[in-house]
């Protein structure tokens, strides 16, 4: 197997850790060589938060250049928007709908940008844009938006549902795993027949 490369860009909060820490899990128990890097910069303050997961049967470094992102999982428009030159141009756009406004925006100094979506898109055709904070409320917590957009990603892996709950398992606390199984099922129903 070639090696796949999947970028995961959010804000501090979101969860961005934790989703490639399950990816990360999920292609080592599935048998594959690989290598995770990130980048929490002001992840406190609601700033950017990058990581990258690489896997396939040897991969030499974790680390990815521009255009080499097979998929790009944004869990914010803007950082998708931000983070867009790590795509493939004919690669895949995962990214929630619902922003989350930078503090030079909600302080009145910058605006959010329009048509972030048709900005994406004209990039990268193949986008997928799902409200993950409506499908995890659904799922009984608004903190899983991470493994909503996890369950979407999961239909365009070589990965069983067994390997994902098993993952979930083994990084989510007891108490949290239910809300987030059920999580990434409404994620993965969002992109089953795309």
């Amino acid at each position: 197997m070639n090696t796949t490369s999947v970028f995961i860009t959010g804000v501090g909060g979101q969860g961005t850790i934790l989703a490639s820490e399950l990816l990360s899990e999920v292609a080592m128990l599935a048998g594959f060589d690989v290598k995770k890097s990130e980048v929490h910069g002001m992840a406190q303050r609601g700033g950017s938060v990058v990581s990258a997961v690489r896997f396939g049967d040897e991969v030499h470094s974790p680390l990815l250049t521009p255009g080499e992102a097979d998929v790009l999982l944004a869990f914010e428009p803007l950082e998708a928007l931000r983070t867009l030159h790590y795509a493939k141009p004919e690669g895949k756009i995962i990214v929630n709908s619902r922003p989350i406004m930078p503090a030079t925006v909600a302080s009145g100094a910058a605006e959010y940008p329009e048509n972030i979506f048709d900005k994406i898109r004209k990039a990268v055709p193949d986008v997928l844009v799902i409200d993950g904070l409506k499908l995890a409320k659904e799922a009984g917590t608004s903190r899983a938006v991470n493994v909503v957009l996890l369950g979407a990603l999961s239909n365009f892996l070589p990965f069983s549902d067994e390997i994902w709950k098993k993952a979930m398992e083994n990084r989510v606390p007891q108490k949290f795993l239910e809300a987030n199984i059920k999580a990434f099922n409404l994620g993965k129903e969002q992109t089953k027949d795309v």
